[in-house]
């Protein structure tokens, strides 16, 4: 299995499987727009400029699961970050990512990476206690990377900072 396997949704509810991401590295997150962390958009948009070119891929989820902090229809939360972090990347369709509701594609996050991790220490290979008492995610704008082959290759909190994940983005591009 790899994220290739799996599908989201556009904001016009239209499924995207992750295979047309094939060969690109991949930063997957859960965001909110009404979150102390929401101004990680600028670093992620940062993030995106530096290296699209060389193959990052962004992939913007918003979720309203951590105290309602992503409200609005699909548009407006997509508006929000064109408007005020001037994002060029897509933001996809609202997402549950823990719970029964979670999407596929979360539930397989968490299982290969139940943790969030420290940028360079992603080498921990999970035990099944890990992923008993730590899978669920945590707060908004927890943040995964994806090789180029569609592995998981780590899984940072909210509080890693965007720019703190370039090396490891340099690293797999």
């Amino acid at each position: 299995m790899s994220v290739y396997d799996y599908s989201i949704k556009n904001i016009e509810r239209e499924e995207i499987k992750l295979e047309k991401f094939k060969g690109k590295v991949l930063l997957i997150f859960n965001s909110a727009t009404k979150c102390g962390y929401t101004p990680q958009y600028k670093g992620i948009q940062e993030l995106y400029e530096q290296y699209k070119e060389k193959g990052l891929e962004i992939i913007d989820l918003p979720c309203n699961q951590f105290l309602g902090q992503a409200p609005g229809s699909d548009e407006e939360l997509a508006g929000f970050c064109q408007a005020n972090y001037h994002t060029t990347f897509e933001t996809f369709a609202k997402i549950e990512v823990n719970g029964d509701n979670a999407i596929d594609l979360y539930k397989y996050l968490k299982d290969v990476k139940p943790n969030d991790e420290e940028p360079g220490k992603e080498d921990h290979k999970p035990t099944l206690i890990d992923k008993l008492t730590s899978s669920k995610i945590k707060w908004n704008f927890t943040k995964f990377i994806i090789d180029r082959d569609g592995n998981v290759y780590g899984r940072y909190g909210s509080k890693v900072k965007p720019e703190e994940l370039a090396p490891v983005i340099e690293k797999l591009l």
